[in-house]
């Protein structure tokens, strides 16, 4: 399985769960998605934490595949690291919607060949219940499936999802890019 290849690679951290689904050979993932490795800290090999991750990633894989990708940016700059490390795995038809934290502007980009929808997150809330309330599903949607099927009623309704959106190219999108604003939080 390809989240199984992943785990092995340590190229998932953070996880909320990782595993199998009701359908047959599909496996969902809920945690962070490493985009680069941190350096190598010693002689055996083991490295530092990555350097850049896709936060909260939600992770739908079917066979070898990866069927659908969720998350959050910390910057739209690394989204071509998310299409570079994992090009070869991505299905035809994959579904990627990322919340950008220095985004400005909903937008939808085509970058080497993968639609991407790309939302602002400035408020850094979490990804699940913000991609729930921008897919309009509820509780009563999930009602008695395991949290992996889950995923899987998030990915069908996501596959319906077709948001009016500026389409400009990826290097156009870097304009759009803001300073994102971060509350103070922590003790006071």
């Amino acid at each position: 399985m390809l989240l199984n290849t992943y785990e092995a690679r340590n190229l998932l951290c953070n996880l909320s769960f990782n595993g199998a689904t009701s359908q047959a050979d599909t496996h969902a993932f809920r945690g962070d998605l490493v985009l680069e490795e941190g350096d190598i800290a010693d002689d055996s090999g083991r490295r530092m934490p990555p350097k850049s991750v896709v936060k909260q990633a939600v992770l739908l894989a079917s066979g070898d595949k990866l069927l659908m990708a969720a998350g959050i940016l910390v910057e739209l700059n690394l989204l071509p690291l998310f299409i570079q490390h994992y090009r070869g795995d991505l299905a035809p038809g994959i579904r990627v919607l990322f919340y950008v934290e220095n985004l400005g502007k909903a937008l939808r980009v085509d970058l080497d060949g993968v639609d991407i929808i790309l939302l602002p997150h400035p408020d850094g809330g979490a990804v699940w219940n913000t991609l729930m309330d921008d897919l309009r599903l509820d509780k009563d949607d999930f009602k008695g499936q395991s949290a992996e099927d889950k995923v899987i009623t998030v990915y069908q309704t996501l596959l319906d999802f077709q948001p009016k959106l500026d389409s400009p190219s990826y290097e156009e999108a870097l304009g759009h890019t803001i300073a994102p604003r971060r509350a103070a939080r922590g003790p006071v």
